[in-house]
């Protein structure tokens, strides 16, 4: 490997043959040591060559090598990704005697949609780990496509809580963490991924339901504090909410204080849910504010449960309110709150179809 293809550049009267394996590799976030044992091992190789083995990759085989890191993070062994990546880039060709193994096992988005993919529950040890790392590997390539299904794949198995809890918020972490290592090689990374998880939550939120009777309860109200953009818990907990057939309102990011003031009196809620991820944005005294706020007959006065969430709000006082430790744990705390107050059981399991 000649110094250009090191740092990533083509040498004269060669840019039209395509990439260097060094661009490349970067693309994919993989090594380029990777790519050439791949070229090796199982005939994933460039279609040009200068310089006797230097190597130039062509669009075509730019995609083939997408597929293949794709399969790969799905868990499908190297020589069958191989040789799906080549089926795919290539439906009409003969088949070779190397490809009359058995066909790669489906991807988990198409195991969801065949409905072969385990019950929805607790991942089994390690096992959300692995799913996490290969959403991690995706996001670093930026294949929107495999993050994307990654995503899809953790929901599908495991249900929009657990897949939250024990995939999705331990790879933004580890992002998180390359980020503030890495610096901004990574800033493109998180935000990708941040994306693709907001849009998956909001994929599997159901339309909000409407309090059973007029005298019911009111929705519960999410709201990030003023100043406060990370909105992604939230995300999680309205999705969650609707599956239980739980009338929410979600007000997103950076709610002024007396906007949110104005919905408590316009809605009353039966619970109010306040995300600060920063001490900065935390606000005790709105948070109070928050549950003094009262509506309803003269002798019948209600008030909001007010529940905190983020690492915000730590070693703040938080007197009389709540503050829940996972999405799953305030998905129980408002659950329970519906059933007192509606008539007949509401089960995890309940709402609209």
């Amino acid at each position: 490997m000649d110094a250009s293809e090191a740092a990533g550049t083509t040498a004269p009267g060669t840019a039209a043959a395509g990439l260097t394996t060094g661009a490349l590799a970067r693309r994919l976030g993989v090594s380029p040591t990777t790519l050439r044992s791949w070229d090796r091992r199982y005939g994933i190789g460039p279609a040009v060559r200068t310089g006797g083995r230097h190597r130039r990759w062509t669009p075509e085989d730019v995609t083939v090598l997408e597929t293949m890191c794709r399969l790969t993070a799905s868990g499908v062994p190297p020589a069958e990704a191989a040789r799906a990546a080549r089926r795919k880039a290539h439906p009409a060709a003969a088949r070779r005697p190397a490809d009359t193994a058995p066909a790669p096992a489906p991807a988990p988005a198409a195991q969801a949609a065949a409905g072969t993919v385990p019950a929805l529950g607790t991942p089994e040890p390690g096992v959300a780990r692995q799913d996490g790392r290969g959403l991690a590997r995706a996001a670093v390539r930026l294949d929107a496509a495999a993050v994307d299904e990654r995503l899809e794949a953790a929901v599908a198995r495991y249900g929009v809580v657990t897949a939250w809890q024990e995939v999705m918020v331990p790879t933004l972490h580890a992002v998180g963490r390359r980020w503030a290592s890495a610096g901004d090689p990574y800033v493109a990374v998180e935000h990708l991924l941040s994306w693709h998880v907001s849009t998956t939550l909001r994929r599997h939120t159901r339309p909000s339901a409407a309090p059973a009777e007029t005298t019911g309860p009111g929705p519960v109200l999410l709201a990030c504090v003023p100043g406060e953009q990370h909105t992604l818990p939230l995300e999680a907990l309205n999705a969650a909410l609707t599956h239980l057939g739980i009338p929410v309102r979600m007000f997103g990011g950076a709610v002024p204080a007396e906007a949110l003031l104005t919905a408590v009196r316009r809605l009353g809620p039966a619970a109010v849910v306040l995300w600060a991820q920063a001490r900065s944005t935390a606000s005790p005294p709105l948070a109070a504010r928050v549950a003094a706020q009262e509506w309803g007959v003269r002798g019948a006065r209600t008030q909001a449960l007010v529940m905190l969430g983020g690492p915000g709000w730590a070693g703040r006082p938080t007197r009389g309110m709540l503050r829940p430790t996972a999405l799953s744990d305030a998905l129980d705390t408002l659950a329970a709150r519906y059933r007192t107050a509606l008539p007949g059981p509401l089960s995890r399991g309940s709402g609209p179809a």
